[in-house]
């Protein structure tokens, strides 16, 4: 097996790279490009389909459980809030400064430094996949969606988003529903129309009180909230049509689907979810995995962010160094020291089952 802290020398000088190249969503070819070298000069011929790319540990046996370890090199744009340049990958007092070194950077080298550690050994009980993928931060098309059919069979996933090295154990699914209550147009001096406002009250106050039977226990109910309405053109006329935006974020325990059926059995205006694909998840507190975090001393917890867990659909855990606070921030940054932990724990727990 590879030193870990030659690993950890090579994660740190790969994520210097990655942050030196632009790779927003959609624009990640460089990074990709960048990557694939990379792990030519390990004497790894990845698969690529896009700005996806994924491997297998040397002697895959097709008889055994696949673990998959995941992570995005796309980034979103530097917020203008940044007093540092987001390409200049410098160290300073134990922080590696840059776009995307929380987001997942971090996260991406340790997990593909933890895989190289594993990747020769003959004698594994699980394979290892390796995905590095794209467009992560949009939740789109072409990243992990688009390469889970060719992965072949997954037992489980390990992805890699900033949660200090806690384990998220479940993540809330996302559905943005666009709604429109019909009615008929008239003057509004006389007793004329129907006014398509009072028949979206109707189904906003629906929305505002109902609550779902199931509640997750690390969520709660299913949320739904109501967060754009418009209707209506000039004072004197009453609408024909109100259209209304519901924000639901569905925790474990209910599908995506399920949660929709509901809610057309029960609101009468017309409800068009733009859709359905970003799903809820969870993980079994007695998975091997979550057992494994355990005795390393990690928490479980619910995660209030979404990751390409969402589009998962096998079981998946979310787990990575650095901190869900800094994503996104002006100044991004990791402690270089928590990519060193975050491959010696990604190892440790590995090792309990692998």
């Amino acid at each position: 097996m590879t030193d870990i802290n030659v690993l950890y020398q090579q994660a740190i000088t790969l994520l210097q790279q990655l942050i030196a190249t632009p790779s927003f969503s959609k624009e990640e070819e460089r990074t990709a490009d960048l990557l694939e070298q990379f792990f030519h000069t390990h004497g790894i011929k990845p698969h690529r389909k896009g700005n996806n790319l994924w491997m297998y540990n040397q002697h895959f046996d097709a008889v055994k459980p696949t673990i998959l370890l995941n992570s995005h090199h796309d980034t979103v744009k530097p917020n203008s809030g940044y007093t540092r340049d987001p390409y200049d990958a410098k160290v300073e007092d134990g922080k590696l400064y840059g776009l995307g070194s929380n987001d997942a950077g971090g996260c991406l080298v340790s997990l593909i430094a933890a895989f190289l550690y594993f990747n020769r050994e003959p004698n594994l009980k699980y394979n290892l996949c390796l995905a590095a993928t794209a467009e992560e931060e949009i939740s789109g098309a072409n990243g992990i969606e688009s390469i889970i059919p060719e992965l072949g069979k997954i037992d489980f996933a390990i992805v890699g988003e900033p949660t200090q090295m806690h384990l998220a154990i479940a993540e809330r699914g996302l559905m943005v529903l666009d709604c429109v209550a019909h009615g008929k147009a008239g003057h509004a001096a006389r007793d004329e129309g129907d006014n398509a406002i009072y028949k979206a009250m109707a189904a906003i106050e629906w929305f505002r009180t109902y609550h779902f039977p199931k509640e997750s226990e690390l969520f709660g109910p299913v949320k739904m909230s109501v967060t754009v309405i418009n209707a209506g053109s000039q004072h004197n006329v009453v609408p024909a049509t109100c259209s209304f935006v519901v924000d639901v974020r569905v925790p474990d325990g209910y599908s995506n689907e399920e949660v929709l059926a509901t809610i057309h059995q029960n609101v009468s205006c017309e409800v068009t979810p733009r859709s359905t694909r970003l799903k809820s998840s969870s993980i079994d507190k007695d998975h091997p995995i979550v057992k494994a975090g355990i005795a390393l001393g990690k928490n479980t917890y619910g995660s209030p962010t979404m990751s390409d867990q969402a589009l998962m659909d096998f079981t998946s855990i979310k787990i990575g160094p650095g901190d869900s606070a800094r994503s996104h921030m002006a100044d991004e940054f990791v402690y270089v020291n928590e990519i060193k932990e975050g491959i010696e724990h990604y190892v440790a727990m590995l090792e309990k089952i692998v």
